[in-house]
């Protein structure tokens, strides 16, 4: 009967298993991101945790509004902001996914229009999304106004990008602060990484990141698809035009 191998001697053989797995689960699954700033306040704090689900957009799902994200720098948003020299723990742990990560230049917005739709906040007034006025009390930073620090709009947001506000109004450089910028402020759908779901850490901050029900208000996609019935209609009436075309053009000539 074969000896079974000793602890010690599977111990690195179960250590490289768990961090492949790690690194499988990082790349395709999940991945921690840790909080920079007070952007997303009080949703999240600076320092928070939270778990990025990176599997939904390799099937094709696309940014939906009202959803917390995080993405890449588009170019520009962060040129300013000098990013901590982690060593070599760090990167290495952050590089499994097992420590958020230092070094990429990454933000956390959320969604509040996605292509197609045209986004609004006058002064003193709220966020409207394609005429419809967002009720974002429930989620913005107590005692901020939607937009009177940089009112905005209305903006036609293109197809595949999307356009992002922090929760903390007062106090976040997002879509509104950057439409000098290539893309108008909006965000790329390739640049975002993945949907923030959950509050890992610290503890007692767990938490889900639900979509607030202002952004499931009925109506909400009526304007941005308000087109698409006509341009169906157009080119549903172009054969008929033709049609009667040809057979008036065909009645003159054997009269």
């Amino acid at each position: 009967m074969k000896k079974p191998r000793s602890f010690w001697k599977e111990l690195p053989l179960l250590i490289g298993i768990a961090l492949i797995l790690a690194l499988l689960i990082k790349t395709f699954l999940v991945q921690a991101f840790s909080i920079p700033s007070d952007s997303m306040q009080n949703t999240l704090q600076r320092g928070d945790r939270v778990l990025v689900d990176k599997l939904t957009p390799w099937f094709g799902a696309e940014p939906e509004r009202g959803e917390v994200v995080v993405f890449h720098d588009p170019g520009g948003w962060l040129e300013d902001t000098a990013t901590p020299e982690p060593n070599a723990v760090q990167k290495f742990l952050s590089f499994i996914g097992l420590m958020p990560s230092a070094e990429e230049k990454d933000l956390i917005k959320r969604v509040i229009a996605v292509g197609g739709d045209t986004v609004e906040c006058k002064k003193n007034g709220p966020v409207t999304v394609n005429g419809k006025a967002l009720d974002d009390k429930s989620f913005i930073f107590k005692g901020n106004s939607a937009c009177d620090d940089e009112p905005f709009g209305p903006v036609h947001v293109p197809k595949g990008r999307i356009w992002v506000m922090g929760d903390h109004r007062q106090n976040s450089w997002d879509s509104r602060y950057h439409q000098e910028l290539p893309g108008g402020g909006t965000v790329p759908n390739d640049e975002v990484v993945g949907r923030a779901i959950v509050i890992a850490w610290p503890i007692n901050r767990w938490a889900t990141l639900p979509v607030p029900k202002t952004f499931d208000q009925p109506g909400l996609n009526a304007a941005a698809s308000a087109a698409v019935p006509g341009a169906l209609g157009v080119a549903g009436a172009l054969p008929l035009v033709f049609w009667r075309r040809r057979r008036l053009t065909r009645g003159r000539t054997a009269g």
